[in-house]
C-alpha cells in the first residue's frame, strides 16, 4: 500500500511527528527494519529530536503499522465495493480482501519474521492503535450492515467487531502464536458464520 508523501514543509508540510510516521510506514511497507538514527537521519533531525517528537521505537512502530492499517482497510474496502453484488452484506466481503491483503503484505510479514515478539505485541496491543482501530472499522461496518440490510448479530456489534479481530489475527499470525501455518480461507469462513450467523 502507498503512503502518503512525506515531503513538504513550514505550515502547510505535516508536522515533524507525522512526517516521522510517514517514513517509518514506508520503512516497514518497504520491509526495512525500522532503524530510529536512519530515520532521523532521512528526515534530518538528531536522535534526540526525533524520539521526543515519537516517543520510543515501539510507539512509533505502533503509528507506522496504524498508518498501513488504515489505508489497507480503505482499500479493502473500495474493492469489495467495487464488486459487491446488489444486497450484499459490507462487513464479510471487506474482511476477505483485508485478510488477502495483510496476507500478502512482505513488509508486514518481514517484520513478523525478524522481530514476532515485537510485531504481535505492537499489532495486538489492545491499547495501542491498531487493534482498537481495526475493531472500530469493523463494528461501524456491522452497524451498517445491520442499518441497511437488517442484519441481526449474534452479540452486540462492539462484542463482535472483538472477536471478528482476534479470530482474524489468531489465522493471519498463527505461525509466530501457535506454530501453524497461516490460514486465510479459514479465518474467512469463519468470520462470515460469526458475522451472518450460519454454519460454517
Amino acid at each position: 500500500m502507498t503512503v502518503f508523501s512525506t515531503t513538504g514543509s513550514g505550515s502547510r508540510g505535516p508536522s515533524r511527528t507525522r512526517r516521522a510516521v510517514l517514513v517509518a510506514a514506508r520503512w516497514v511497507q518497504d520491509g526495512r527494519r525500522l532503524d530510529m538514527q536512519g530515520i532521523a537521519g532521512e528526515l534530518g533531525l538528531s536522535r534526540a529530536t526525533l524520539f521526543r517528537h515519537v516517543g520510543s521505537r515501539e510507539a512509533l512502530l505502533g503509528k507506522a503499522l496504524w498508518v498501513l492499517t488504515e489505508r489497507t482497510l480503505e482499500a479493502a474496502g473500495r474493492r469489495w465495493e467495487a464488486e459487491r453484488p446488489a444486497g450484499g452484506l459490507h462487513t464479510p466481503g471487506t474482511g476477505r480482501h483485508f485478510n488477502a491483503i495483510v496476507a500478502q503484505s512482505m513488509g508486514l510479514r518481514r517484520l513478523l519474521d525478524d522481530e514476532p515478539a515485537l510485531a504481535l505485541r505492537v499489532l495486538t496491543d489492545p491499547l495501542g492503535p491498531v487493534q482498537p482501530g481495526i475493531v472500530a472499522f469493523v463494528e461501524s461496518l456491522l452497524r451498517r450492515d445491520m442499518a441497511e440490510f437488517g442484519l441481526v448479530t449474534l452479540t452486540e456489534p462492539d462484542a463482535l467487531a472483538y472477536a471478528l479481530v482476534r479470530l482474524g489475527e489468531s489465522f493471519l499470525y498463527a505461525d509466530v502464536l501457535a506454530a501453524r501455518k497461516p490460514d486465510v480461507a479459514t479465518a474467512d469462513r469463519l468470520q462470515r458464520a460469526l458475522i451472518e450467523g450460519t454454519p460454517c
